[in-house]
C-alpha cells in the first residue's frame, strides 16, 4: 500500500474544484468536472483522465517537479476512492471525441 497521505482543498462555491495536495511532498493536482467546466492542458503539467460513473475528470498537476511524477497516479487512485469509484480507470489522453488528436 502506498504511504502518501493526501489533503484534499475544495471551494465550497464549485464541488467539482478541488485540489489535491500530499502532505509529505509538494505534489498539487488540481482537479476538472469535465461536464461542467472548460479545461486548457497547460504546457509543463500531467495531466490524466478518469470516468466516475458518468463524469468525466480531469487531473492537471501544479508546477510538477520530477521526483514527484511517480505520485500522480497514487493520489489520483486516493481522490477515485473518496469520490466512492475506486476502480477509476487512469486514462492517458482526453477521451472525449472532439478532443482526440488527429494522426
Amino acid at each position: 500500500m502506498d504511504g502518501n497521505v493526501y489533503l484534499l482543498v475544495t471551494d465550497p462555491k464549485n464541488i467539482c474544484r478541488d485540489v489535491i495536495h500530499s502532505r509529505d511532498t509538494p505534489l498539487k493536482i488540481r482537479v476538472y468536472c469535465l461536464d461542467d467546466e472548460h479545461f486548457d492542458a497547460s504546457d509543463g503539467e500531467i495531466q490524466l483522465y478518469g470516468y466516475a460513473g458518468k463524469t468525466l475528470y480531469a487531473f492537471e498537476t501544479i508546477d510538477i517537479k520530477a521526483e514527484d511524477a511517480l505520485d500522480v497516479v497514487s493520489a489520483i487512485r486516493w481522490y477515485a476512492a473518496y469520490v466512492h469509484h475506486p476502480a477509476m480507470e487512469i486514462l492517458p489522453d482526453d477521451p472525449r471525441p472532439d478532443k482526440t488528436i488527429a494522426v
